[in-house]
């Protein structure tokens, strides 16, 4: 007999203990948000683009901004590579059209968080956005993808719907083109199994009232310690808000280790061996140098 058959026999019989390697799905709590905005889920995911001949071209990126409580595909584009600045422009351009969520729901890729980098970098610039909009910024715990379940079963259909299609995109243009008609299709027209009586995403995002960002979180500040080396250039670099500044010490401090101690965006530098202050400021996001203020030149010595 074959084992088939004598574990089938074994069962019929009561003597084998069910040991399932997956939970079963009754055991999982479904989470929908009870408005529109009121969660907006985000990820991005590969694309293989084609050439005319059939063969495998390059690989693209796509990302997504979809609302948690209705399906609703937000804003999908097309891009050569994800990139932090490509997801807070994407994330404006969602807003711009649909007004501020209450929160997002991402998960931990470094274009959305910096929360497991070991305290390197500081904020993301999603991260800063999120926070100067007083948005609720939440993450899935690694190894959890159900968490964003929703996002992930999106890009599924998407994938599904674009590789059915009898020519395939050959840039990213064509690309964007299939991505518009398939957004077009699955809001308005799609019938969703998942929402009640089957109902487009647009028309369960268009019937309730939208949430809006309520909680103030002016007083979530960002606190860190950095150990560095200035440069021969007497400056050291620091990243804030996605975006890497270089801060003007002095030449007579070059090749020092100091450590930075941040706060948001106020920044002191001491001796890392006698604890010696060498510069306190507060960043300036829209420069890249943070200068001394000194006049340029060797410092001559009093007349």
């Amino acid at each position: 007999m074959s084992r088939a058959t004598i574990h089938r026999i074994l069962v019929r019989h009561g003597l084998v203990a069910p040991q399932p390697a997956k939970r079963p799905k009754s055991s999982y709590v479904r989470f929908e948000a009870e408005l529109p905005n009121e969660c907006w889920q985000s990820d991005f995911t590969h694309y293989r683009l084609s050439r005319p001949d059939g063969s495998p071209a390059a690989d693209v990126e796509i990302i997504s901004w979809l609302d948690d409580h209705s399906r609703y595909a937000l804003h999908v584009a097309a891009h050569p590579r994800i990139s932090g600045p490509i997801v807070v422009a994407s994330f404006r351009l969602a807003t711009s059209q649909y007004g501020f969520p209450a929160s997002s729901l991402t998960d931990n890729g470094m274009v959305y968080t910096t929360r497991f980098a070991g305290g390197r970098g500081g904020r993301t610039a999603l991260e800063h956005e999120l926070r100067q909009l007083n948005i609720t910024q939440k993450n899935s715990r690694p190894n959890h993808p159900t968490t964003c379940g929703k996002i992930e079963r999106f890009q599924q259909t998407m994938k599904k719907w674009h590789r059915a299609q009898p020519r395939q995109p050959a840039t990213i243009a064509e690309l964007q083109a299939l991505l518009d008609s398939f957004v077009a299709e699955y809001n308005q027209r799609r019938p969703h199994r998942s929402l009640a009586r089957q109902a487009t995403p647009a028309t369960a995002y268009q019937t309730r009232p939208k949430a809006t960002p309520v909680a103030d979180r002016t007083g979530d500040n960002h606190s860190r310690v950095r150990q560095d080396r200035v440069d021969d250039t007497g400056a050291v670099t620091l990243r804030v808000n996605g975006r890497l500044h270089h801060i003007g010490i002095g030449r007579n401090h070059a090749r020092t280790h100091v450590i930075l101690l941040v706060h948001d965006l106020h920044v002191r530098i001491v001796d890392a061996a006698t604890g010696k202050l060498y510069r306190e400021l507060l960043i300036d996001p829209n420069r890249d140098y943070q200068p001394t203020g000194k006049p340029p030149g060797p410092t001559r010595p009093p007349k």
